[in-house]
C-alpha cells in the first residue's frame, strides 16, 4: 500500500464530504465529537455497503488500512485542479 500525497487532507475531506452522504442517504449522521476511528469505520463500511468502495480483505479490515482506501475514494471523486491533488 503506497502512502498517498497528501493522505492526511484526503482522509479529512472524505470524512466531511462521507458524513453529507450518510445524512442525507438517512443511515446516521456522524458527530463532530465522535471518534475519528468511529467515523472512519462508519463512512468505509457505509461506502463498501453502497459499493462505492471496493472491500478491504478479510483480516485486513485496520483503521490505516480503512483510511487509505477512503482516501483514494475521495481522490477519484475531486476535480483534477483540487488543492489536495496538487504535486508539491
Amino acid at each position: 500500500m503506497k502512502k498517498l500525497k497528501n493522505e492526511a487532507g484526503l482522509v479529512k475531506e472524505a470524512l466531511r464530504v462521507g458524513a453529507i452522504y450518510a445524512k442525507k442517504r438517512g443511515v446516521g449522521q456522524v458527530e463532530e465529537s465522535d471518534p475519528q476511528k468511529v467515523k472512519v469505520t462508519f463512512i468505509y463500511r457505509l461506502l463498501v455497503h453502497d459499493n462505492l468502495v471496493q472491500p478491504l480483505a478479510k483480516g485486513k479490515e485496520t483503521e490505516p488500512n480503512m483510511r487509505h482506501k477512503l482516501a483514494l475514494w475521495i481522490s477519484r471523486q475531486l476535480p483534477k485542479d483540487h488543492p489536495l491533488l496538487k504535486e508539491e
